[in-house]
C-alpha cells in the first residue's frame, strides 16, 4: 500500500459505523446492541449510508432505540419516523419488518440479544438464530451486525463480505486467486494484527475496506480514491 499501514486505512477512510452513529459496542450493555441492531437493519436495506445515518438520527430523536420503543412506536409512527429520513420506497415494508423482528426480540429473549448470544452454541448458531428474528433479516444484514460484534461477542466471527474482499485484492492484502472466506479471514486478521494492531480493533479494517470497495472500487471511482497509488503495487502471495 506504498508506505501506508493497515491502521491507517481506518484514519483515511473511516473506521466502525457504529463509532460513528455514537453506538459503544465494547460495553456490551443490551441497550447499546440494540442500537447496532437497528442501525444494521437499515443498512441493510439498499440505500445510501447517509439516509440511513439520518433515518437512524430520526429514531434517536425520537427515543426509539429499543425493541420495546419500536413496538410502542407502532407501525403509523414507524414509517412518519421512515418518511422523513428518506425510507419513502422502503417505509411501509421496513416498519412492518421492524415490528415483526422486535416482536420476536421482545417474546424469544427479553428484548436482551446478549441472551440469543449465549444461548447460541457457535458462530453458526448465532447467525441461523438471527435470522431467525424475521424474514426480513438477510445475510447482508447478519454479517453487517455481526462484523462490529466481533470482540463484543465471543461467537461474532462472520466471513468477510464481498466487499470487504474486493478492497483487500485491490490494495494486494490478499493473493488474487484465494477464494476461501476462511482463509482470507486468518489472512487480513494476521495482517492486522501483525502491525501491533488488537484484534478487538479488527471491525475498523473491516469497515474501512468496506467503504473503500463501496465507494470508490465498486464505483470505478480510481481517479477520486484516496488509495489509487497502492492498488498498483506488487501482488503478495
Amino acid at each position: 500500500m506504498k508506505g501506508m499501514t493497515v491502521k491507517d486505512l481506518s484514519k483515511v477512510l473511516g473506521g466502525r459505523f457504529s463509532s460513528a452513529l455514537g453506538i459503544h459496542l465494547s460495553s456490551g450493555e443490551p441497550e447499546e446492541i440494540f442500537k447496532w441492531f437497528l442501525a444494521s437493519i437499515l443498512f441493510g436495506a439498499r440505500i445510501s449510508e447517509s439516509i440511513v445515518i439520518r433515518t437512524y438520527r430520526g429514531f434517536e430523536g425520537e427515543g426509539v432505540l429499543s425493541a420495546g420503543g419500536v413496538l410502542d412506536k407502532g407501525w403509523d409512527g414507524l414509517v412518519e419516523v421512515l418518511d422523513r429520513g428518506g425510507y419513502a420506497r422502503y417505509d411501509f415494508k421496513t416498519a412492518t419488518k421492524l415490528l415483526d423482528i422486535c416482536s420476536a426480540v421482545v417474546k424469544r429473549y427479553k428484548g436482551d440479544l446478549n441472551i440469543l448470544h449465549s444461548e447460541a452454541v457457535d458462530p453458526e448458531e448465532l447467525e441461523k438464530r438471527i435470522k431467525a428474528l424475521g424474514k426480513g433479516i438477510g445475510d447482508t444484514t447478519v454479517n453487517i451486525f455481526l462484523r462490529e460484534m466481533r470482540g463484543v461477542w465471543g461467537k461474532a466471527d462472520p466471513l468477510p463480505s464481498d466487499l470487504v474482499i474486493m478492497a483487500a485484492r485491490k490494495l494486494r492484502l490478499i493473493p488474487s486467486y484465494l477464494q476461501d472466506r476462511k482463509e482470507i479471514l486468518v489472512r487480513l486478521k494476521r495482517q492486522w494484527t501483525g502491525e501491533g494492531m488488537k484484534i478487538k480493533d479488527f471491525p475498523d479494517f473491516e469497515a474501512a475496506l468496506l467503504r473503500l470497495a463501496k465507494n470508490f472500487c465498486r464505483r470505478t471511482a480510481c481517479g477520486r480514491c484516496p488509495l489509487r497509488e497502492g492498488c498498483r503495487g506488487k501482488e503478495r502471495t
